[in-house]
């Protein structure tokens, strides 16, 4: 797969990311991390533990990553999840099925990079 194939595939915006990195190769080198974060299965330990903030971090972290590497639909999604934290809430459960949905697809999906 290739990077602009991952992109199309995760409902990504590569033209921006590209952009914004300037190489393709500066692009992989920080895409390629993205499995290694431990920030979702936080959130979800977070939230089975009933750990708002922690929850929230976790949330958050994930946020920021996906709107830097350009994982548009990623990003879209945890924003919800985020704002409700950041709320004092946990009600969260509805959106959790879709987030991980879309974290997994972006996960085994950079794994398939060229």
């Amino acid at each position: 797969m290739t990077t602009e194939e991952l992109y199309q595939t995760i409902g990504g915006n590569y033209r921006e990311v590209l952009g914004r990195f300037m190489t393709e190769d500066r692009v992989l080198r920080f895409v390629k991390k993205f499995p290694a974060d431990g920030s979702f299965e936080l959130l979800k330990t977070s939230l089975e533990n009933g750990v708002q903030e922690e929850a929230f971090r976790a949330a958050h972290t994930i946020k920021g990553v996906a709107q830097n590497l350009g994982f548009t639909a990623l990003y879209e999604k945890v924003v919800v999840v985020t704002e409700i934290l950041r709320g004092g809430s946990m009600e969260v459960a509805e959106y959790m099925p879709e987030l991980e949905r879309l974290y997994k697809l972006t996960v085994e999906s950079i794994l398939k990079l060229d």
